[in-house]
């Protein structure tokens, strides 16, 4: 018989032939007396290594009829075909983590992975194999994240705990997907797919991270009712004595929120009715028809009149001034280039478009008070001022932006107090308050902040806007003030560590996933791609993390071998008479809190709901 290497010489060196395989050791396992063949069987095969193949493989029996404890017989087949398939499957472990990685970290589509596969391979798949294969890579992501349990958890002890970061996310209320994050070390310790997000789901997920991980030494949470109460009865029952922290984004948003929401909307209304987006964008389109292909160099004079003398307060004539005109309405429209991009309540856009509209209309009547000779250079200037009167005029818009902005006034000063100024990198925010020093300076600047907020509250008369803000924005002080600060841990080394004082990891995460979606997708709305999403899904972007790979497989290389490790646990079981079910890993029970999810609306679409209302309601068959 030729030995392992030479039958994997002769697979590579023949890819695509047919080539017969047999068991290396003709020995009995048990009795380690003689075999005979069984069987001949052809067995068709693909693998990255080997292509598509078609192997004769011999299958032996022991002549003495030993049997396993499972009482199984003994047989004796190629250890090649089995270290290299699944059970009872013609496509390789290296295919299923090729089709897995490619999917969920690479995000690519199924026609996208079918061609690479064929092109660089020789593998030939339908787009249904490829799915089905993804959602395997899936099942053995998730068994070898659970085979690793108390190695993961043994390297979180090693490294002083983990703090628990929650967080959840969905499109349109369905398809919610909850992940426990381990702060310090990034990673993924569990997902799960909720109906909705509430505390009585929320709650068993958290227990089985604490029962597989051990208890977290801090946990971080957004603001939201559910996660705190599900916090807050986890603590209760798990008797632990840990900071249960709110993340200082999401209490800077959520009083943003109450406090600017309400004068935003009224000023976001008030500009649509008078339509003033709508009727610059129509009179800076007529005006740049009337330049026509001039436009290049009418450019050329506007700049050369913009970086002129800023104490002229005269028009040029002619089409530098008709394009001047435009420009300046142009620079209305441009509003948003005043964000940060951190979206509302940190930027307002309204509020922004207000300021630029009244300084606008000062600028024109400064223009005026020299009239341009050109008379339509004047027309159109003239037009422009009438377009923004009613923002100036108006009595709905100029109340709801004085609000706004002594209340966006009150907001940033709570936001500089928790140096969570605004940031253009929206996609990795720095993670501020890195020192025990730090924290501490920013926790009196934020105690000297609601100082100052109750001494000028006094000084306000009853019934103010200003007083209303202030008392809002005490309330929630008030309120969370005690979650928000906590961030050192003591190590059981006698060192200490700071929790994160944000979610931003997991909410970039989230962010990052549904970007990724979108591009495999091709579609904005993430509904039903959300709905469908496996929580698995989650799991597998633990591979980025180096030393979570190193725990599991030692390498991304290896990630096939693991996963054929994991089979060959399995069958030994079974062989020596263990029960080898593959339970699923316990889960939260699922609580029908959504209104109708997929499940029901598969049940309420059939015909015979529609004929058992129909009979019930005595009308006849349609």
């Amino acid at each position: 018989m030729a030995t392992a290497n030479k039958l994997r010489e002769r697979f590579i060196a023949l890819r695509g032939a047919k080539v017969r395989v047999e068991p290396e050791d003709g020995k009995c396992p048990l009795c380690e007396g003689p075999v005979k063949v069984q069987k001949s069987r052809a067995r068709q095969g693909r693998t990255l290594s080997h292509g598509e193949f078609e192997a004769w493989e011999t299958v032996e029996v022991c002549i003495a009829g030993c049997r396993y404890p499972s009482g199984e017989k003994v047989i004796r087949r190629a250890a090649m075909l089995i270290g290299e398939f699944p059970p009872q499957r013609v496509v390789g472990y290296d295919v299923i983590v090729y089709v897995g990685i490619k999917r969920y970290l690479e995000h690519q589509q199924r026609e996208e992975i079918r061609g690479a596969l064929e092109t660089g391979y020789g593998i030939t798949l339908s787009c249904g194999e490829v799915s089905n294969l993804a959602r395997l890579f899936l099942d053995y992501m998730l068994r070898l994240h659970k085979a690793h349990v108390k190695d993961l958890r043994a390297a979180l002890d090693s490294d002083g705990g983990y703090p628990l970061h929650i967080d959840a996310t969905g499109e349109d209320g369905r398809g919610t997907l909850f992940v426990a994050f381990a702060g310090w070390q990034r990673w993924i310790l569990g997902s799960w797919k909720l109906p909705t997000e509430r505390a009585d789901a929320i709650l068993p997920c958290l227990r089985e991270v604490a029962e597989e991980f051990g208890a977290p030494c801090a946990v971080m949470r957004d603001l939201g009712k559910a996660m705190i109460n599900a916090v807050v009865d986890f603590l209760a029952e798990e008797k632990l004595d840990i900071p249960d922290l709110a993340c200082h984004a999401h209490f800077l948003k959520d009083i943003g929120k109450d406090l600017l929401e309400p004068s935003h909307a009224a000023l976001r209304g008030a500009f649509r009715k008078l339509k003033v987006r709508p009727k610059l964008r129509m009179l800076a389109r007529e005006l740049g028809r009337k330049l026509g292909g001039a436009v290049e160099g009418v450019r050329l004079e506007v700049r050369a009149w913009v970086e002129g003398e800023a104490k002229d307060r005269t028009l040029p004539k002619g089409r530098a001034g008709i394009g001047a005109v435009r420009s300046i309405a142009q620079w209305v429209l441009d509003y948003e280039a005043d964000s940060s991009g951190n979206d509302f309540p940190f930027d307002r856009p309204y509020l922004d478009l207000y300021s630029r509209c009244t300084l606008t209309i000062k600028g024109i009547d400064g223009f005026l008070g020299s009239p341009p000779k050109d008379k339509g250079v004047l027309k159109a200037l003239i037009r422009l001022r009438r377009i923004l009167a009613p923002v100036d005029c108006s009595l709905p818009i100029r109340p709801h932006a004085r609000y706004l902005s002594e209340r966006a006034a009150l907001f940033d000063e709570l936001r500089s107090a928790l140096r969570l100024t605004p940031s253009k990198n929206k996609v990795n925010p720095p993670e501020a308050g890195t020192s025990v020093e730090e924290l501490a300076d920013i926790r009196q600047e934020v105690e000297r902040y609601v100082r100052n907020l109750k001494s000028r509250r006094d000084a306000c008369a009853d019934g103010s806007d200003t007083r209303k803000a202030i008392d809002m924005i005490l309330r929630h002080i008030e309120k969370y003030g005690d979650s928000l600060w906590g961030h050192e841990i003591e190590l059981p080394d006698g060192g200490t560590r700071l929790v994160d004082r944000t979610n931003n990891y997991p909410e970039g995460f989230f962010r990052d996933l549904k970007h990724d979606e979108r591009r495999r997708s091709g579609r904005k709305v993430l509904t039903q791609d959300f709905e469908h999403l496996p929580p698995e899904a989650a799991l597998v972007k633990n591979l980025r993390c180096a030393d979570y790979v190193a725990i599991v497989c030692g390498s991304i290389d290896q990630l096939a071998k693991s996963f054929a490790q994991l089979d060959a646990e399995v069958r030994l079981q079974r062989l020596s008479g263990e029960n080898t079910t593959q339970a699923k890993p316990q889960r939260s029970v699922e609580i029908a809190s959504a209104s109708l999810p997929l499940a029901d609306k598969r049940l309420v679409r059939t015909e015979a709901m529609k004929h058992r209302l129909r009979a019930a309601a005595g009308v006849g068959a349609a």
